[in-house]
């Protein structure tokens, strides 16, 4: 298992945040307050930074934002939506790819009784060219 004290810190700090404000409301509320959350716990982490991607060795202007990258090394994605579907998970592994990660964990705040998660490893073997 790919850094397990860090993610278990990371979802500590994610049930809480459900804990406290439960399902209902939209993702950039529990952004927000998942950063707090973070913070609180003083867990490492960067909202929303800029990743680059590239098409046959070129840089592409476009690039990818997951909400918060962890400890330096684990990319969180959080949704508010009824259910998680496989385009979230791909969603991740995408980020993985682009920033050169092998842990993404995939957090949806709009299930409803409780938190949804997903752990995604990318292994080395996996990765694109």
């Amino acid at each position: 298992m790919l850094y397990p004290d860090e993610s278990y810190q990371i979802m500590g700090a994610c049930f809480e945040v459900h804990n406290r404000q439960g399902c209902g409301f939209l993702e950039g509320v529990y952004q927000e307050c998942l950063a707090m959350e973070l913070s609180h716990r003083n867990i490492p982490y960067v909202v929303q930074p800029e990743l680059p991607l590239a098409y046959r060795g070129l840089r592409l202007k476009q690039t990818y934002q997951p909400d918060f990258i962890c400890y330096g090394k684990i990319v969180v994605e959080i949704k508010a939506v009824g259910q998680l579907i496989d385009q979230h998970s791909a969603q991740v592994i995408n980020y993985l790819h682009a920033g050169g990660f092998e842990l993404g964990i995939l957090v949806n705040f709009g299930a409803h009784p409780k938190l949804d998660s997903k752990r995604l490893a990318l292994t080395k073997d996996a990765a694109r060219e």
